[in-house]
């Protein structure tokens, strides 16, 4: 396996990038970029570039608009990221990206 330079801080969010959606957009910051680490994590020695950038956009699309993010505790978010992890292996992006939360 080779190690790939994956630069985690090119898709982390800051506060304004939720604060259309969350009362606390730091703390949903935080938990977004929590869940980015763990890909990040998960790629950095047996993904490709392409996968890990994959697996961030499906976090991102997935949860950036969920009000629920503040709520969830880091554990329940972190399985969440290696159960999706798992699944995702063997999909297309097509399949996997959900817009789920109401505007």
């Amino acid at each position: 396996m080779t190690n790939l330079l994956i630069d985690v801080h090119t898709v982390l969010s800051v506060p304004a990038d939720l604060e259309d959606w969350h009362d606390e957009p730091d703390i949903a910051s935080e938990q977004l970029n929590l869940m980015l680490h763990r890909v990040a994590d998960a790629c950095s020695n047996d993904e490709n570039a392409n996968k890990f950038e994959q697996n961030c956009q499906q976090v991102w699309e997935y949860w950036y608009k969920d009000r629920s993010l503040c709520e969830i505790d880091d554990t329940d978010l972190l399985d969440w990221v290696d159960q999706q992890l798992a699944s995702w292996d063997d999909l297309p992006l097509s399949e996997t990206t959900s817009d789920h939360t109401q505007d």
